[in-house]
C-alpha cells in the first residue's frame, strides 16, 4: 500500500511502484472547496541510477479537484516521463484521496489546538478547593492567599479586583479600571490578580483593532475576562467596549460577497456577558468607561514604595519561596473552577441605599447591589440552596454579613464616586494637607510644594488649576514684596465626606437589623 510521508511539513512524499511525487509547500487548510498543491513528479529511481538528475522531473501547481486540469496533467506526465496514462491517473487519484484525508486530520488538530485548555481537577484538588470555600473568614483567607501569591500591599484593591473578576461567572459581571501615575504598578496589579483566575477564562490584550471584537466566535467571550494592559491601546474600540459592558452583547452588519459575487449584509454577533478590566493614567479621558466600572486607585504612598522595593530585594536575594507562591495561585485558581453558576437573591435589597453625595447614583447603585451579590456568590458553599416553588429554580440568599463585608471593601470606591476631584488631584490635595499639618502652617507657595513634595511644575500647575476652579484652595495676598500664597479652604472636607459615606452605609445595616428583629 502506498503511504503519504508527511514527516517534512513543507515537502510531503508519495511513492508508488512507478512514480515518486513530492508535494512542495504542504497543504492549505483554509479552502476546502479546492485542493491546490504544487507537485514535483518523477519516475521512481532504479537501483542503477546514481542521481535524480538522470530522470526528468515535472513540477506543476494544480487543483486536484479540477478534473480538466488533472486530465491535462495526466497527459503531460505520461508524455514527459514515458509512462501510461492509466497508471498516472490511478496514482493521482490515490494521492488525492490521501491528501484529502490528511487535510481533514490537520483541520481536526487545528480545532483541538484552538480549544481553550480546561483543567480537570483531581479529587484531592477539588476537595481542597471546597474545604477552602467552606471555612469561615473566607474573604480574609482569600486576601491572605492573594498576598502569598506575590501581590504586595494593596490589600483592599487586590481583594476587590479578585471579587470583581469572580463576578464574570454571574449574569451581571462587574468591571474595573485601575488608575494611578505612570510606573506605580497599575498593570502589574491587574496582571498578578489575573494570574489567580484560570487562564482559560482570561483574554489579555495590549491593543485591539477597530473591529477585532466582532470576529470572535459567538459565545467565545461569554463569562470571560478581557484584561486590557492600557486603555490607550484600545481607543478605537472604546465605544464597543462600553456597549459590551452595558448590553452584554455586540452586533454589527458588514458587507459580504456570496459565491455568486452578489454583495449582501451579514450580521456579526458576539455574546457576553464579560468582565472588562483596564488600566490608565488618564481618568478624565475615559469618563464614559469609568462610569461603568469600579475605579481602583493604586496606592502611591511611600510606605507602599518601601514594601515593593523590599520585596524586590528579597526576590533578587533568593529569599522568596516560589513554591509557596505557585501553590497559593493554584489553590485560588481551583477555587474559581469549582464555583458554579447559581442565582443570588438579596432579601435585604429594599433597605439598601447610597449616600446622597454619590454622583450618577443610578448606575452606582446597580454596581453596589451587584457587588454584594458577587460576595454572596463567592460564599455559595456556605449558603443554603433554596428552590423557587413556582419555577423550580435553585438560588442562594444574601446574608447581612455579605453586606457588611461589601461595605468595608466598597467604601473607598463610593468615596471616590462622591468626589468632584479626579483621583490624582485628590491624592495631591491630601498630601498637601498632611504636609501643612506637619509644618503647622496654613499657607503655601507653589515653589515650596514643588520643592518639598517633589512635583513637576506643569503637573502642579494643572492640579492647582482644578483645585482653584473647584474652590478647594484660594489665593491670598502675600506680604509686601512677596508672591501671592495659596490657602486650603477646608482641611476637613474629605474626612467629613468619608464620615457621611460611612454613616450612610451603617444606616443601611441598622435599617436591616430593625426590619429583621422580631
Amino acid at each position: 500500500m502506498n503511504i503519504l510521508d508527511t514527516e517534512n511539513p513543507n515537502n510531503y512524499q508519495y511513492k508508488t511502484n512507478h512514480l515518486e511525487i513530492h508535494i512542495l509547500g504542504g497543504l492549505r487548510t483554509n479552502k476546502l472547496e479546492s485542493l491546490r498543491v504544487t507537485l514535483s513528479v518523477q519516475k521512481l529511481k532504479s537501483n542503477n541510477a546514481s542521481t535524480s538528475s538522470a530522470h526528468s522531473i515535472l513540477r506543476h501547481s494544480i487543483d486536484l479537484y479540477n478534473d480538466n486540469q488533472v486530465e491535462k496533467f495526466v497527459r503531460r506526465i505520461a508524455e514527459r516521463l514515458e509512462i501510461g496514462t492509466s497508471v498516472v491517473r490511478k496514482v493521482l487519484q490515490e494521492l488525492t484521496h490521501e491528501l484529502e484525508n490528511y487535510r481533514f486530520l490537520l483541520l481536526q488538530k487545528e480545532t483541538e489546538s484552538n480549544k481553550p485548555f480546561i483543567k480537570e481537577l483531581t479529587a484531592s484538588e477539588e476537595k481542597e478547593a471546597i474545604a477552602f470555600l467552606e471555612r469561615e473568614n473566607l474573604l480574609e483567607r482569600t486576601n491572605k492567599y492573594i498576598g502569598t501569591s506575590g501581590v504586595i500591599g494593596e490589600e483592599t484593591n487586590r481583594l476587590l479586583m479578585y471579587l470583581l473578576f469572580t463576578s464574570r461567572k454571574t449574569n451581571n459581571p462587574l468591571h474595573c479600571i485601575s488608575l494611578g501615575s505612570s510606573g506605580v504598578g497599575k498593570t502589574h496589579l491587574q496582571s498578578k490578580v489575573g494570574e489567580l483566575i484560570p487562564q482559560e477564562d482570561i483574554l489579555e490584550v495590549t491593543t485591539l483593532s477597530a473591529n477585532a471584537l466582532y470576529y470572535f466566535a459567538k459565545t467565545e467571550l461569554s463569562h470571560r475576562i478581557i484584561l486590557i494592559e492600557d486603555l490607550d491601546g484600545v481607543q478605537k474600540v472604546l465605544y464597543t467596549i462600553r456597549e459590551f459592558a452595558s448590553k452584554k452583547w455586540i452586533k454589527k452588519r458588514v458587507v459580504h460577497k456570496d459565491k455568486n459575487g452578489v454583495s449582501k449584509t451579514i450580521p456579526l454577533e458576539v455574546q457576553g456577558p464579560v468582565c472588562i478590566a483596564g488600566a490608565t493614567t488618564q481618568e478624565s479621558i475615559y469618563e464614559d468607561n469609568a462610569n461603568r466600572s469600579f475605579l481602583l486607585y493604586i496606592d502611591e504612598s511611600s510606605e507602599q514604595d518601601k514594601r515593593i522595593m523590599d520585596y524586590q530585594r528579597l526576590v533578587i536575594a533568593g529569599k522568596i519561596d516560589e513554591t509557596e507562591q505557585i501553590k497559593a495561585r493554584e489553590v485560588l485558581q481551583n477555587v474559581q473552577r469549582i464555583l458554579k453558576p447559581i442565582k443570588v437573591i438579596n432579601p435585604y435589597a429594599e433597605h439598601l441605599s447610597l449616600p446622597l453625595s454619590v454622583f450618577k447614583p443610578r448606575r452606582t447603585n446597580s454596581h453596589y447591589l451587584q457587588f454584594i451579590n458577587a460576595i454572596t456568590f463567592y460564599h455559595q458553599y456556605q449558603r443554603e440552596q433554596k428552590v423557587n416553588k413556582e419555577t423550580g429554580e435553585v438560588y442562594i440568599e444574601t446574608e447581612i454579613e455579605d453586606i457588611k463585608e461589601a461595605n468595608e471593601l466598597i467604601i473607598d470606591v463610593l468615596l471616590r464616586k462622591s468626589d468632584t476631584l479626579t483621583g490624582a488631584v485628590r491624592n495631591h490635595l491630601e498630601k498637601l494637607k498632611l504636609y501643612l499639618k506637619e509644618k503647622n502652617q496654613i499657607k503655601f507657595t507653589s515653589s515650596e510644594i514643588r520643592r518639598n513634595l517633589r512635583v513637576k511644575e506643569t503637573t502642579l500647575r494643572r492640579y492647582h488649576k482644578q483645585l482653584l476652579l473647584e474652590n478647594y484652595i484660594k489665593k491670598v495676598q502675600g506680604e509686601k514684596g512677596q508672591l501671592y500664597h495659596f490657602e486650603i479652604v477646608d482641611m476637613k472636607e474629605y474626612s467629613e465626606l468619608k464620615d457621611l459615606v460611612t454613616k450612610s452605609l451603617n444606616n443601611c445595616i441598622e435599617q436591616i437589623n430593625l426590619a429583621t428583629t422580631p
